[in-house]
């Protein structure tokens, strides 16, 4: 009998540890699910087509099949997941072609990140071709450290680092090979 006493107390512990062991799993869950907060956006926009004006005149115009707005975070940004196609405009009218796979623009910094097959180019026909490069709104200036392929009507150079203005009248290269034609 004192044998099967220790069988029944030894079952009854099993099935409360068993259960006890469980139900803080589940509480545990619980906890965890309080102190995360989900990263969503706080905008989505589909086909978006945005005209960017200073002073009567176009700046910008970029087109985008999606864009996501995050400007509540901490670090608010705007997200282009399918990429972007902008069209910049100096002073005179002159163009700036740019394309990309993605971008990312920082609302704190004015930095835009664009990122996959980025491709710009010039009304005078030069063209810069890399896989990353930021754009300094303030300053409109872009950069890069990673290789690029920089046609201009004088030749070809690759390299890898560069800076330039937006309108290609200053350019600075790292690590830069290439055959371009003198001007004599």
């Amino acid at each position: 009998m004192t044998l099967l006493k220790k069988y029944r107390i030894l079952t009854v512990v099993t099935v409360f540890a068993v259960t006890l062991f469980f139900g803080c799993e589940s509480n545990f869950k619980e906890v965890q699910k309080i102190n995360f907060s989900e990263f969503v956006p706080s905008g989505d926009a589909n086909e978006i087509n945005l005209k960017y004006t200073d002073s009567g005149r176009i700046k910008a115009i970029l087109v985008s099949p999606k864009m996501l707005d995050f400007s509540s975070v901490n670090f608010p940004f705007s997200e282009f997941p399918k990429g972007i196609d902008v069209t910049l405009y100096d002073n005179k009218g002159k163009q700036t072609f740019i394309k990309s796979d993605y971008a990312v623009s920082y609302k704190l910094t004015n930095i835009i990140d664009l990122k996959g097959n980025v491709k710009i180019t010039s009304q005078d026909g030069q063209m810069l071709e890399t896989e990353q490069l930021y754009f300094d709104q303030k300053n409109n200036w872009f950069f890069t450290e990673k290789s690029f392929k920089f046609t201009d009507p004088k030749g070809v150079s690759n390299g890898q680092g560069i800076d330039f203005s937006k309108d290609f009248k200053v350019i600075n290269s790292q690590k830069i090979m290439g055959e371009v034609i003198s001007a004599e």
